[in-house]
């Protein structure tokens, strides 16, 4: 882990999928641990270089998004002071 995650919570949408799916929440599992090791998944280069200087600086929010069977994205996001990390379906943000 490259950097702290703060409390971590889910929106209901996502706890719900979840709950209802294995690899739905095997998916979220691994994207958190990929978020937490600096790889931001399915985000253009302009955006991972954003995360890459805000984990540097610390001073801004870590965005990451990871697609589930070509369907379904997840959003994490990490706040800029690591008090907290949020994943999120896109139509919750």
């Amino acid at each position: 882990m490259k950097f702290k995650l703060g409390s971590i919570v889910m929106t209901i949408g996502v706890q719900e999928m979840a709950r209802k799916d294995m690899s739905f929440r095997e998916f979220v599992s691994r994207s958190l641990g990929r978020h937490c090791n600096c790889d931001w998944g399915d985000l253009c280069d302009e955006d991972k270089a954003l995360n890459d200087m805000a984990l540097k600086n610390g001073d801004d929010r870590l965005f990451s998004r990871y697609d589930f069977n070509g369907d379904v994205s997840i959003y994490i996001i990490t706040e800029w002071d690591r008090s907290a990390t949020t994943l999120l379906f896109p139509s919750e943000y």
